[in-house]
């Protein structure tokens, strides 16, 4: 039987929402999310015009949030998001193709730009395997910013390589609905993109 392994996009791919902007609305409210969301603003529109990176951008919407929060608070946070939020925004066609590929013996992993945090929960309740972006902790507490480098673009292919062998397998699949899933298109055999709309 050949060997195989599947690489998904989270957001956007296997959800039909950005699972961090749902965990903020989430652990916040609605109010404070949105005025967050308005303060935050600048950096947004810094990144969009390619003045900072997605990274800068990001570390920026995450200190404004979460930092100082502590880890344990965070983290219940997190497995409630999971197991409240995350099923209801879940594509059931991306579903079905993860159901699918596991069926064939695949390996199926996640690979985000979100921090793992709250996928964990979700991936693991299902046997997937997880790529993600990592939060510094201090003091057990976020400090809101990004461990190494955010998992966006060529940043997933240099986490893929890092994790996997690529020449063991047989057959390599891909799946993203992004231009920064396109370098990790790339690496598949059978690549897909937007597949579940």
């Amino acid at each position: 039987m050949p060997r195989r392994i599947a690489f998904f996009d989270f957001d956007g791919t296997i959800t039909t929402k950005d699972t961090l902007l749902e965990f903020v609305k989430y652990s916040k409210g609605a109010f404070p999310f949105y005025l967050g969301f308005l303060l935050t603003s600048p950096w947004m529109v810094a990144y969009k015009c390619k003045l900072i990176s997605n990274q800068a951008a990001k570390e920026q919407f995450l200190r404004f949030f979460f930092r100082k929060t502590p880890l344990s608070e965070f983290e219940q946070l997190c497995k409630d998001f999971a197991t409240e939020k995350i099923p209801q925004l879940i594509r059931p066609k991306a579903l079905k193709e993860i159901t699918q590929l596991q069926e064939k013996d695949a390996q199926v992993v996640i690979v985000s730009a979100s921090p793992g945090n709250w996928i964990r929960p979700w991936s693991e309740n299902i046997g997937l395997q997880l790529i993600a972006t990592r939060l510094i902790i201090k003091d057990q507490r976020l400090t809101g910013k990004i461990e190494g480098r955010n998992c966006h673009g060529e940043e997933k292919v240099r986490r893929i390589k890092e994790a996997y062998t690529l020449a063991d397998y047989d057959e390599v699949y891909a799946y993203g609905d992004t231009s920064g899933d396109k370098p990790m298109l790339r690496l598949g055999n059978f690549s897909f993109f937007k597949p579940f709309r």
